[in-house]
């Protein structure tokens, strides 16, 4: 299973989409600072988590997301 999942830096108030087959193990990676682009925002937390059946579907949604680029479309 692959998820897409959205984080919200609770210091920033940023949101980061990205997609990953462990959610839980993607967040401990980004609150311990091994991702250059969220490192300044720690500590992150999970707001939204979508689950897909392979890779591609999880990667489609992704940049479906991002293509918006809407704080707006995130938050609902």
């Amino acid at each position: 299973m692959f998820f897409v999942h959205i984080l919200q830096s609770t210091v920033t108030n940023r949101y980061y989409v990205a997609s990953m087959h462990d959610v839980r193990l993607r967040l401990a990676h980004h609150n311990d600072g091994w991702s250059r682009s969220t490192k300044t925002g720690r500590p992150w937390r999970i707001v939204y988590t979508e689950q897909y059946p392979d890779r591609s579907g999880a990667v489609r949604r992704e940049h479906e997301i991002k293509r918006r680029k809407s704080r707006k479309y995130i938050e609902a």
